[in-house]
């Protein structure tokens, strides 16, 4: 079912309603944590920011359409399983930051139309940004239009990725590549939020980004934001982007092959930790 413009708008302004909304909420609690709780597996944290913040984001949604279908972090599924609509909210990506007073952290609410991100509204509390971005209407940080960068070469660009919760538990990271890549690039940035890192790339603060072991909460927003802003987005190996896969390749488009190819060109860990193997980087 195709959405006008002006039914594109009046979800963004909801996002935006929510965002900001649960934005309030982690401002409240900064700082004022009484708890942190690990959700199972080790490092995997919740708080009462993220609850609260997640219960307001919660109320926007259920006022202005009880119809949807609602995905978030803490709560898992629930509204109208039926519909072609489903929003993906994490109130708070970034938790491990926001738990130890690190204000690297922000809202990201996604809305996709059958499986395919349309809008999206990041917003980072602690800089006052907020980023937004629908299908066809472009991309803005605080309504001012944004863009991707125009580093062309992989050797000049500066990279961002992050680490799986099950790090500690399998051999499939990116700890290879984090390595690989940091040799060369520019550099390569850990954050500790998804939403960000594609927002950054998005406002062209860094020009790409890949990671594994996400959820649909975490680039939802993320994934339209850049597409919207003049970048690319789509599986490793350049395939169709599938939200449900939990692996995102995101760039300004003109490194997109380059970082392909190199985190195809990754030396295994094994190879890694192993001296007597050690292959040279170019």
């Amino acid at each position: 079912m195709p959405v006008s413009p002006i039914q594109l708008q009046i979800f963004l302004d909801i996002a935006t309603e929510a965002a900001l909304a649960a934005g309030t909420i982690l401002q409240q609690h900064w700082g004022n944590l009484e708890s942190v709780e690990e959700k199972g597996r080790p490092g995997d944290l919740v708080t009462v920011a993220d609850r609260e913040a997640e219960t307001a984001v919660l109320q926007v949604l259920q006022r202005h359409v009880p119809g949807h279908n609602i995905l978030t972090e803490e709560s898992g599924q629930k509204g109208n399983l039926e519909s072609e609509f489903l929003w993906a909210i994490d109130p708070l990506d970034g938790t491990t930051n926001y738990a130890h007073s690190y204000p690297v952290s922000a809202v990201s609410i996604g809305l996709m139309l059958d499986g395919v991100p349309i809008v999206g509204a990041i917003f980072d509390p602690f800089r006052q940004e907020l980023f937004r971005a629908a299908q066809g209407q472009g991309a803005t940080c605080n309504r001012r239009p944004i863009h991707v960068s125009k580093t062309t070469e992989l050797s000049k660009s500066l990279l961002v990725t992050g680490f799986a919760y099950d790090r500690r538990q399998t051999t499939d990271t990116n700890y290879a590549e984090f390595c690989y890549l940091t040799h060369l690039t520019h550099g390569v940035r850990r954050s500790g939020s998804a939403a960000l890192d594609l927002a950054y790339v998005a406002c062209g603060r860094f020009d790409g980004y890949w990671e594994r072991g996400l959820s649909p909460w975490d680039i939802t927003a993320g994934a339209i934001l850049l597409q919207e802003a003049g970048g690319k987005v789509t599986a490793y190996d350049q395939s169709p982007f599938q939200i449900d896969s939990g692996r995102i390749l995101a760039t300004n488009g003109s490194i997109h092959a380059h970082l392909s190819q190199a985190l195809q060109d990754v030396p295994s860990l094994e190879t890694w930790v192993d001296s007597t193997k050690f292959v040279r980087l170019p």
